[in-house]
């Protein structure tokens, strides 16, 4: 099965720039689709609730002058991230706001719920439902998503403990459809590698942090820039869910990185983790993958890096351009 024209069309790269909780807001998500890569946030990002709106205004009207500017190099599409837990008090409204600015991609977490995906498909977008585990990828297909994010082990944030290999062969024996995945991915060589594997589109975060356009403090970036694989823990301390931080930032909190209790799930709140909660804002998420990360730049020049990586390893491989090769999948399909 094809990738969907709003996850293939306008892509430079076959990459998806994942939400990132406090970090991601409309200057990062703009300069992503610029660049030619989907770009995307979380709703909870936007505080207070009615911040929403003025966001999704903005990105959408830039995105739409920058495309009538440059139609030869149009800007790739926009996702929000939709947490779909008991804790979030406003999905019912930062839903409305979706439906109201038509937004073309929604990934929805930790929950799946048919309604959330029926209120997106009324407009004609998409749901991409992220998923640690072959049962939960299931459970997403048969409520109404559209496609999967596999988050592997050594993603960044809350992430999974499964090698990437296992998940998306697992998730591949019985669906076809859109596939990307997720866990330290933060070279050209990686995303094909993900693709190798059988995902359609890589899914980076981590390297998103490290730049100038990401709403970082510059000492969280320069600990990404500094850190490698051996700087992540693995804890559900934080956030009653299990997810990789950066140790040095735990230190620096006051405790130890290596001798973190285990937290109680049911205490997991979304709702005021922005305002109070230590995790994200003082303990700083971030996946395997940084040892890759070199310096604090611009979008433009993250993805300018990940393009040329990306072409290196295609030729290694006897492989022409990613163009050409949707190219020629898009001359295939109109012959089918």
């Amino acid at each position: 099965m094809s990738l969907p024209p709003i996850l293939s069309g306008t892509t430079r790269l076959p990459v998806v720039g994942a939400p990132l909780f406090i970090v991601s807001h409309p200057r990062l998500t703009i300069a992503q689709c610029k660049a030619g890569v989907i770009g995307s946030f979380p709703a909870l990002n936007a505080r207070p609730q009615s911040q929403l709106d003025e966001w999704l205004a903005e990105i959408t009207e830039t995105l739409a002058d920058h495309d009538a500017r440059h139609p030869d190099r149009p800007a790739a599409p926009f996702a929000v991230n939709q947490i779909v837990h008991k804790s979030n008090a406003r999905l019912e409204q930062d839903l409305m706001l979706c439906i109201k600015y038509k937004v073309p991609i929604v990934i929805s977490s930790l929950g799946a719920v048919p309604e959330v995906n029926a209120a997106i498909h009324s407009y004609g977008g998409i749901v991409l439902h992220d998923v640690i585990n072959n049962r939960h990828a299931n459970s997403a297909i048969r409520k109404g998503a559209d496609g999967l994010i596999a988050v592997a082990a050594g993603a960044g944030g809350h992430a999974g403990t499964l090698s990437p290999f296992a998940l998306v062969q697992e998730i591949r024996a019985w669906f076809d459809g859109p596939l990307l995945l997720s866990g330290a991915i933060a070279t050209g060589g990686a995303i094909l590698a993900a693709e190798a594997m059988g995902a359609d589109m890589a899914y980076i975060g981590s390297p998103f942090i490290a730049t100038e356009e990401a709403r970082a403090s510059d000492a969280y970036k320069q600990m990404i820039v500094d850190s490698s694989a051996a700087d992540i823990v693995y804890s559900n301390y934080f956030t009653g869910i299990h997810g990789n931080y950066l140790k040095p930032s735990i230190t620096a909190a006051g405790m130890d990185p290596d001798r973190l209790p285990e937290a109680d799930p049911s205490k997991m709140d979304f709702g005021s983790a922005a305002e109070g909660a230590k995790a994200w804002k003082d303990i700083w998420g971030c996946g395997q993958g940084i040892g890759a990360i070199r310096e604090i730049a611009p979008v433009t020049q993250l993805v300018d890096r990940l393009e040329r990586e990306y072409a290196a390893a295609r030729k290694r491989l006897g492989l022409g351009a990613y163009r050409d090769v949707q190219a020629s999948k898009e001359f295939s399909s109109s012959r089918n």
